[in-house]
């Protein structure tokens, strides 16, 4: 084949729109609304066709076009304010000038699998995605030090379209890089970034990009250039694509590539934030690094890598939690186990819940749990309930004090405000609302804007996300060949002042879709109503194996297309970040109806709020947390539990049923003479007022900061001062620990009287202890104590330190004495424990060691 030279074209501007290219480059502007009006002003239907993507926009606009406004003076002057503001955010630092003790050489690396910044950048999938990109703008938005790292595909997640019986077929239409706003990073000589990952038996090139978030920088890997095989181009070809195979490929690219990456970039991170376990293998990385700069054994390397690793977890749901067989992980690790002089044994327990299990498989998740200081759920019943999910990996120990601990999810409420509401906010509340949002004295201001101001400002988004459901469902049925008279119908679908809820997410059967199906013609009486009508807009794809949940997007099509319903519900196809832009925008209510406690967070149901919109859920993720804030929404039952999940399908139908027609549509259609429903209205004040402040990303990311990277950073420099002394130091001190720890018994337990204590007197305890290899100073005993349930199990126990009194027996049997104070009355319990303790153990259940009575 003859040889094809590649060159690249960029758009010719002319001089005074020079800045245009600058502001494109830089994703600032998709939460700057006049910065997005600039673009839309070269070319409305251009701007929408091009996927609101500005360097496709500039490549494709007429030059005739860019001349008429280089001689716009007034567009002129809307480009030079949004430039001026532009760099003014750019040169500011607010979180540096507000914390000048900050450790020395703070700095983040945030590793995901997938970005959602925007629709044109299209490498994102759903909600993980769509967190990590407000995390992003957010870290941007606050000054924090911070770079992003992830993977750069070549056709990203399927695009979505239904066939005439409803069922999800998916297209995966490549994207341009050279038309997105991202560019090659380049090194010192001019040259694209290229570093090498070992793979068995060869070496596979990964090129470097770069996406300017604010402030902050994500780097984007891409394996399909030249320099690679065929099949190892194909490692950054799709997100979630291919079998185990290509999955174990690609989280090895995305973590130990990632560090190679951020390292060729002069990125030299004091903290490694994975967002989910795909990029755990980073740590593995990052174990040889140092084995190999600085001469550590392998227990020393590890002690320092997890002393800057922090760790996420997102899904409940075992399926989402990657694993692979321990023989894949000897094809793809036996020479990295070699090289690090440890056996592959030793390798896979570090990804296994019980160490000793040799059929267990690999886990990226207990990779990730092990080989962190910190790890967190993203909502508190999240943070239960994968305490429950991964309490084997500290076998014995109580599962409340399993050591991940929780922070709840947020959006970046710039980006996801409407600018109708966001012109309404700044003149009521003032530019607080969007610079410190997780102030909640700044929401207080909320009824300050007068009922009907606010409900004529919803109404306009209602209007729009009407007429935008229209257009988008006249073309997928233009797509698929329907008669022209079904598609002249699609423009009287819905009813742009009816009650207008919202479902979109991804079509997992545990989210439920088909809940409101669960009695048919009940159902079909709520959109009928013709005094009250509630009309759905449903969007969200199934995974492209998930023949399950394409099924519930089938039974859902051939609902809507029964006669009586298809003006009352519109199935949106090919959801993504501008789909989900209009519908939080517009709905009244977001609905979400998980089977608890299956959903970890969520986040669309925030956007929703900060918008003025309700909520109708199941008590799950991030809800719980919301609902008893105040009048902003409605739970389906109270979080129960059912054996049989036919039954819970039923009665959590029924209570739905019963919120739509006894309590939502009432409250939505009680209007005053004016037409302003005031009790709607209070409710969607209260949802601003309660949510806003508390569910953004500027408070996660902030809670994040002063919880995990600067505590652990403090700690890690501590740790590695002095050639890494106190590191070395606790790894050795762990060996002996481990070596020794067989040998600790708990003898005779001995009690004051248990019976009618006084509240208020304490249970005085003493309890032999055994050692051999290991002093008092290692360990810490305790009296564990608490409620007994009908089993005598103790129930969220609490603790009280015991201290050594005597040495019993020649240094190798010790007495120890506590006091539980009688706090409570009735029916108690207590066991005595043994535990390592250090000064520089990260938490007291590190080493998942742990003697009991």
């Amino acid at each position: 084949m003859a040889q094809v030279v590649s060159y690249t074209v960029v758009p010719r501007l002319p001089e005074p729109l020079e800045k245009l290219r600058s502001i494109a480059m830089n994703m600032y502007w998709c939460w700057e609304p006049e910065a997005i009006e600039l673009f839309f002003r070269i070319d409305r239907d251009l701007w929408t066709s091009t996927g609101q993507n500005p360097v496709l926009l500039l490549g494709r606009v007429s030059q005739q076009r860019l001349e008429e406004l280089a001689h716009d003076d007034g567009y002129l002057t809307q480009l030079q304010r949004v430039a001026e503001r532009q760099e003014e955010y750019l040169a500011a630092n607010p979180w540096s000038e507000r914390n000048p003790e900050a450790p020395e050489g703070f700095n983040v690396a945030y590793l995901s699998a997938e970005f959602g910044l925007h629709e044109c950048i299209s490498v994102y999938s759903g909600g993980l995605g769509v967190l990590a990109g407000d995390h992003l703008k957010a870290a941007s938005d606050l000054g924090l030090p911070l770079a992003g790292l992830g993977l750069l595909y070549r056709e990203g997640y399927h695009r979505q379209y239904l066939n005439a019986d409803g069922w999800q077929q998916e297209q995966y239409p490549q994207n341009d890089f050279y038309n997105m706003p991202i560019r090659p990073e380049l090194d010192s000589d001019g040259n694209q970034i290229v570093v090498g990952v070992d793979y068995p038996d060869r070496e596979v090139k990964v090129r470097v990009w770069r996406c300017q978030v604010g402030r902050v920088p994500l780097y984007l890997l891409d394996c399909d250039f030249d320099q690679n095989e065929p099949d190892d181009r194909e490692l950054t070809a799709r997100l979630y694509g291919g079998d185990r195979d290509m999955r174990i490929r690609q989280e090895i690219m995305l973590g130990m590539g990632g560090v190679r990456a951020l390292h060729a970039c002069g990125v030299h991170p004091t903290m490694f934030h994975m967002n989910e376990g795909h990029s755990a293998f980073m740590t593995l990385e990052r174990i040889r690094d140092v084995m190999r700069r600085d001469g550590l054994s392998w227990d020393e390397a590890i002690e320092s890598v997890k002393t800057a690793s922090v760790f996420t977890t997102h899904t409940p749901v075992p399926a989402g939690n990657d694993m692979f067989v321990p023989e894949m992980m000897t094809y793809y690790f036996e020479q990295y186990a070699e090289e690090v002089g440890i056996t592959m044994e030793k390798l896979l327990a570090l990804g296994r819940q019980n160490p000793a299990d040799a059929r267990e498989p690999f886990c990226m998740t207990v990779l990730a749990l092990k080989l962190s200081s910190a790890a967190n759920g993203v909502s508190q019943l999240h943070g239960e309930t994968a305490r429950a999910m991964w309490a084997r990996t500290w076998q014995d120990v109580p599962e409340h004090e399993t050591p991940i601990t929780s922070i709840t999810n947020g959006i970046h409420t710039r980006f996801w405000i409407s600018r109708d509401l966001a012109g309404l906010f700044d003149r009521y509340i003032g530019p607080r609302w969007c610079n410190q949002p997780q102030d909640p004295s700044v929401w207080e201001a909320i009824d300050v804007i007068p009922d009907a101001e606010l409900w004529r400002t919803h109404e306009r988004r209602r209007e729009r996300l009407v007429h935008f459901a229209r257009r988008r469902l006249a073309s997928q049925l233009e797509y698929r060949g329907a008669p022209n008279s079904e598609i002249q119908g699609a423009a009287e679908a819905l009813d742009p002042e009816a009650l207008t809820i919202g479902f979109a997410r991804r079509f997992a059967t545990y989210k439920r879709a088909n809940l409101i199906l669960m009695d048919p013609d009940r159902f079909r009486r709520i959109l009928t109503n013709s005094e009250q009508p509630v009309q759905f807009i449903i969007a969200g794809k199934a995974h492209p194996q998930d023949n399950q949940g394409k099924e519930v997007i089938r039974r859902l099509i051939h609902f809507i297309r029964e006669y009586d319903v298809r003006s009352h519900m519109v199935f949106i196809e090919d959801y993504d970040i501008n789909v989900a832009r209009y519908m939080v925008q517009g709905v009244d209510c977001w609905l979400n109806t998980p089977r608890r406690p299956l959903e970890a967070s969520g986040t669309s149901g925030m956007k929703v709020s900060a918008n003025g919109g309700l909520n109708i859920s199941i008590p799950d993720g991030w809800w719980c947390e919301a609902e008893f804030l105040g009048e902003n929404g409605w739970s389906i039952g109270r979080g129960e539990t059912y054996e049989d999940p036919n039954e819970q399908d039923v009665v959590e139908s029924e209570a739905l049923y019963e919120i739509f027609e006894q309590e939502a549509a009432p409250a939505f259609y009680d209007c005053g003479r004016d037409g302003v429903p005031r009790q709607w209205v209070r409710r969607m004040k209260d949802a601003i007022r309660t949510i806003a402040p508390v569910f953004n990303t500027h408070r996660m990311v902030q809670e994040y900061t002063d919880r995990f990277y600067v505590p652990h950073t403090m700690r890690r420099n501590e740790l590695r001062a002095d050639g890494r002394k106190r590191c070395c130091a606790l790894a050795k001190w762990k060996r002996r620990v481990y070596d020794a720890w067989d040998s600790v018994a708990i003898g005779e337990v001995k009690a004051d009287r248990t019976q009618n204590l006084e509240f208020g007197a304490e249970l005085n305890v003493s309890a032999q202890v055994t050692l051999d290899g290991l002093t008092p100073d290692d360990i810490l005993v305790e009296v564990y104590y608490g409620d007994l349930d009908a089993h005598d199990r103790i129930t969220q126990g609490r603790t009280a330190k015991m201290c050594c009194v005597s040495d019993a027996g020649k240094g190798k049997k010790f007495t120890y004495e506590g006091a539980i104070p009688c706090e409570k009355t009735g029916r108690q319990g207590f066991m005595v424990r043994v535990i390592p303790s250090h000064p520089d153990l990260a938490n007291k259940h590190e080493t998942r060691l742990i003697t009991w009575a």
